[in-house]
């Protein structure tokens, strides 16, 4: 078998995720790692075991490579993901798509004169049982939908010496919590309903006005074990906390709480949707159980089992029931679809996957519940 060559750019929490969910797919193999400078990239290319460690420029003039990962801070995004497309190659990029609507609106137009694959990494609708929620939905087991509540809860940033560079705007943007997980709640809510949320109302908060900023490197998520002058205090514009009231195409309404600073929760999105005939409920801390909530009978948990499952979630399980999957395994089946495409040499006519035009709607959304936290007013999407 030929495997399709990827290269990879960026290698901190995110880039390593896709290195080990790509390793998972039999017909595509990393094997370039690109980084800010050649002995950066040299390091981190041996720790993963990749051959070819480069810049940008040399991944790009590489013509074996078929598809680039930009798993880079927010404000490469657009640059690289551009270069890539016009170099010829296929592009996975991850969200934020660009850091505004006028880059992403340029990169959607690009992918679409040259024909190539482009794919967005909301990976979180690629837990199986999303997709089961969202084709109950459509065959009709949900009924319309009455009401949508969710949530995207963090503890990473919850001290004011947590500190990485998605807390600076020159790199990430004018939007932190809302642009970085936000866009994950925002994507499955209109990913399992097939609303469109037509407005806004936003309140952000900004519990630590100031945090301190290390002098010395630390990873994302990693324990702090620095002293008081290791640190410099930096003023924090962007929010920690945010709560959202939506207005959705059906007529009906929502609400959105996001945190980054809330103790205990790691990494937990909540999702509720009621409808005429049911409630769906699932927490992404434990993927692999849906609550089905009924008026006149019992209640159901629906757990993660390709035998009692639409086949259209089954095609994203590779275990049976009772062996769970997760996180890990949500890149790889959205990898899978891609690089099936990939295979293929073009963009299929109706994607399977998140595209560019996916990071744009999500862009477009986390630009005016921006405006509406500035105006503190409903903002028309």
């Amino acid at each position: 078998m030929t495997k399709i060559k990827v290269g990879v750019v960026g290698t901190g929490f995110i880039g390593p995720a896709h290195i080990e969910a790509l390793r998972r797919l039999t017909n595509v193999e990393v094997v370039a790692l690109c980084e800010v400078n050649i002995e950066l990239a040299t390091a981190k290319a041996a720790q993963l075991g990749i051959e070819r460690p480069c810049t940008f420029e040399q991944l790009r003039a590489m013509d074996d490579i078929a598809c680039v990962h930009i798993c880079t801070p927010n404000v490469l995004h657009y640059s690289q993901s551009k270069a890539a497309l016009l170099a010829g190659k296929h592009v996975v990029c991850e969200k934020p798509l660009a850091k505004d609507l006028h880059e992403a609106e340029e990169l959607v137009a690009i992918a679409a004169q040259t024909g190539l694959v482009n794919a967005v990494h909301f990976n979180l609708r690629y837990y199986p049982l999303v997709r089961q929620m969202k084709t109950m939905r459509e065959r009709g087991d949900l009924g319309d939908v009455y009401s949508i509540l969710g949530s995207y809860l963090q503890d990473w940033l919850f001290y004011e010496t947590d500190f990485n560079w998605r807390l600076e705007p020159d790199k990430s943007g004018d939007s932190r919590a809302i642009a970085d997980i936000g866009s994950h709640l925002m994507d499955v809510i209109e990913y399992i309903t097939g609303l469109k949320t037509t407005e806004v109302m936003a309140d952000f908060n900004t519990i630590h006005k100031t945090r301190k900023k290390p002098l010395k490197p630390v990873e994302t998520y990693s324990g702090k074990m620095l002293q008081p002058e290791d640190y410099a205090d930096v003023p924090i514009t962007t929010e920690d906390h945010a709560n959202v009231l939506l207005r959705f195409d059906n007529g009906n309404r929502g609400s959105i709480t996001v945190s980054q600073v809330s103790a205990g929760r790691k990494n937990q999105l909540k999702l509720e949707v009621s409808g005429s005939k049911k409630t769906f409920a699932w927490n992404s801390e434990a993927p692999n159980e849906v609550w089905v909530g009924n008026r006149d009978g019992y209640n159901e948990s629906l757990m993660r089992d390709p035998s009692l499952a639409y086949p259209e979630a089954r095609e994203i399980m590779s275990f049976p029931g009772g062996h769970n999957e997760g996180f890990p395994d949500t890149s790889k089946q959205l990898f899978k679809e891609v690089y099936a495409a990939v295979a293929e040499g073009k963009q299929p006519e109706k994607p399977s996957y998140p595209t560019f035009a996916d990071g744009l709607r999500e862009l477009l959304i986390c630009e005016r519940i921006l405006e509406s936290n500035r105006k503190q007013a409903w903002v028309k999407v």
